[in-house]
């Protein structure tokens, strides 16, 4: 059965970036997460990580789409 809840070294590793950077999506909301423990260690559930991966390709789908919007009516 695979983890329901990742670290963010697992998210640096899926997602290819720093561990700072995995740190400030967390901080930042922009990717859900919860502390637990003792040394209140950071997990971030896995369908949440998905979740962001989506909206990261929704989004860059939308900057692409209005930029060749943005292409034709220059040209």
């Amino acid at each position: 059965m695979p983890s329901r809840f990742l670290t963010l070294a697992d998210v640096t590793e899926v997602l290819n970036i720093s561990a700072p950077q995995a740190y400030a999506l967390v901080r930042s909301g922009e990717l859900p997460a919860i502390q637990i423990g003792g040394r209140l260690q950071w997990r971030i559930e896995s369908a949440e990580l998905e979740k962001y991966i989506q909206r990261m390709y929704e989004e860059t789908r939308a900057r692409n789409s209005s930029e060749a919007t943005s292409s034709t009516d220059a040209g």
